[in-house]
């Protein structure tokens, strides 16, 4: 099991811990509720008396109660997270491609004072920047073949978590946007 989707106690996802994190929630009495199968068990120490060793299960989501100081967390954005935005494809000519062969392109170039920001930058092939360069789409007569979006805090949480299991998929996919299709690792 990879990492545990923390929320808050209304559903709002807020991180992602490791399981000694979760842990540290669980013993501490802090979740409140949780969602998908207790996958992950965590084995302590052996009681002298019995002889029986400790466990402890942890589902891949669970809400939690107490302090959620690092809650949207995942509020910028790198390259890897704009390329699984765009499924790793080139959002002028539709190619499939590497996370090494794309490129993060400013639909309104920063020499003619666009921002970066995701709602300005889409992955594009080297080819198809290279061509494009300071212009825009329009300038360049490309086409661009999807909008830039920003993510909501559900989405920038798939994206920001390189393996995510089934039953945490099924949690943060029912308030995607719709803009894209994404899978669970």
């Amino acid at each position: 099991m990879g990492r545990v989707l923390r929320l808050d106690i209304s559903g709002t996802p807020t991180s992602w811990l490791s399981r000694e994190e979760a842990a540290v929630l669980y013993v501490k009495n802090l979740v409140q509720w949780e969602v998908g199968d207790k996958s992950l068990v965590i084995f302590g120490g052996t009681n002298r008396l019995t002889g029986l060793q400790s466990s402890l299960e942890i589902s891949p989501v669970i809400a939690t109660r107490g302090d959620t100081h690092r809650r949207k967390l995942v509020s910028g954005f790198n390259n890897r997270m704009l390329f699984r935005r765009d499924n790793y494809h080139c959002m002028y000519c539709g190619g499939k491609f590497s996370h090494a062969e794309l490129t993060r392109d400013h639909v309104v170039p920063r020499a003619q004072g666009g921002l970066d920001i995701w709602e300005n930058v889409v992955a594009a092939c080297g080819r198809c920047n290279h061509f494009k360069a300071d212009r825009t789409p329009e300038q360049a007569s490309m086409k661009l073949l999807a909008i830039p979006f920003r993510p909501n805090i559900f989405e920038s949480m798939y994206l920001a978590q390189h393996k995510v299991l089934a039953d945490q998929m099924e949690y943060l996919e029912k308030q995607f946007s719709g803009k894209r299709t994404w899978k669970a690792a």
